[in-house]
């Protein structure tokens, strides 16, 4: 995640000990989020944040869908008692964050007791949801179990959703979760995965944002899984394009005195852009952030190492759009042990893979700060998960100068 309020507008945010390794200049008091997290000498000795895939289940049809759900049944998935054991290896683990996702979670019979469970064990609770299901007592029964943060998919505004979606009417309904749980008091934000069928919408969405009073937004760059094509992907120009827009908007806000926490996921190649934009406009501010970026490292502590997912049937993958990859199923081991175990050469490449990256990666100039951004692209377009993110936007002479 690059933290474009944080690195960009220069203010602050609850994740800042968990990604950059230190509170920010002026700590927001948001002690439900990350805020009093300990932090890690170096982002390579976190322990990842786990998705869990709860359920495959899902009530949308998702254009983009990295698991490719549908509204059925799916057998093995892990049991109540399961996912017990499963939380209680997690808290001795030490993870800072277990994000239930699906399919869509909500759909899950069982989900506020694993999340109170969870609670009960000291694990901070995610929700990673379509919030077409979230009616006020859903939202309060929410903020009763105590996730630290509800974030729902909204990919356009009105029909522009729904085409994403695949229900019509999904916008309405996705838009009145938003507001039941802002209006009980949950942390909520909005998670948007950009392609060339929305990213002209930005400007709206952020419009949207601030007059539903929605304080945060994740932006992913789309990866290649599942439903998810190559071919929605935006080109480099456009990519470019959208990143100028989330800065503008964003600075905007927070020269506004507005509390909107913004973040671009999934393409680390957005840091060095960032830098870029910094040393034209503050070239004191541009090394500052570039010290913090280093530390984080970008994806080379992403995939493997500060993410990890678990499917609903108990298989560990590197990350949640990595599924054809397994390195074990917690029904068998424990994902602490799974994790890290480094027997496997791509669990242990993942865990030090900057001298085996390829292509536009090997000696740029931003390795440290990017990291190589994400190896699943280079694994789906490659077949090589050590060549170049073929998402990266930088030039070869941006990368490599003369």
């Amino acid at each position: 995640m690059i933290n474009i309020t944080r690195l960009y507008a220069d203010r602050a945010t609850t994740g800042d000990p968990l990604r950059y390794g230190q509170e920010g200049p002026a700590t927001v008091e948001h002690g439900h989020h990350f805020h009093g997290h300990k932090t890690a000498k170096t982002a390579g000795a976190r322990r990842p944040v786990v998705v869990w895939n709860v359920s495959r289940r899902c009530n949308l049809k998702c254009v983009h869908c990295y698991t490719d759900s549908a509204n059925q049944d799916y057998p093995g998935e892990l049991t109540n008692a399961e996912g017990h054991v499963l939380i209680d290896d997690l808290a001795g683990f030490g993870i800072p964050a277990l994000l239930f996702s699906g399919g869509e979670p909500t759909m899950r019979p069982d989900l506020l007791e694993l999340a109170a469970y969870a609670v009960s064990k000291g694990v901070r609770p995610v929700l990673s949801t379509n919030g077409t299901l979230i009616d006020r007592v859903r939202a309060e029964q929410l903020k009763a179990t105590g996730f630290i943060y509800v974030g729902i998919s909204l990919d356009g505004i009105g029909a522009t959703n729904d085409m994403f979606r695949g229900v019509s009417g999904a916008f309405d309904a996705a838009i009145r979760g938003f507001r039941h749980c802002r209006d009980v008091g949950q942390r909520v934000g909005l998670r948007l995965t950009l392609t060339k069928r929305n990213a002209a919408d930005l400007d709206k969405i952020f419009d949207f944002l601030l007059a539903e009073r929605i304080p945060r937004a994740c932006f992913y760059h789309l990866v290649y899984s599942g439903r998810g094509s190559s071919s929605d992907d935006l080109t480099h120009e456009e990519s470019r394009k959208a990143l100028d827009v989330i800065c503008r908007r964003t600075r905007e806000a927070v020269k506004a005195g507005i509390d909107l926490d913004i973040l671009t996921v999934d393409n680390h190649v957005d840091g060095p852009y960032l830098y870029m934009k910094l040393l034209e406009e503050d070239p004191k501010r541009a090394e500052e952030m570039r010290t913090l970026m280093e530390w984080n490292g970008g994806g080379a502590a992403s995939s493997g190492v500060g993410i990890g997912d678990i499917d609903p049937i108990g298989d560990v993958h590197p990350d949640q759009f990595w599924q054809d990859k397994t390195f074990g199923n917690v029904r068998q081991r424990p994902f602490s042990q799974i994790w890290l175990d480094e027997s496997d050469p791509l669990m242990a490449g993942l865990k030090n893979r900057i001298p085996l990256l390829k292509g536009k990666c090997a000696g740029c100039r931003f390795l440290k700060m990017c990291g190589g951004s994400l190896r699943v692209r280079a694994w789906r377009v490659y077949n090589d998960p050590w060549m170049h993110d073929p998402a990266c936007y930088l030039t070869e002479a941006e990368c490599h100068p003369k």
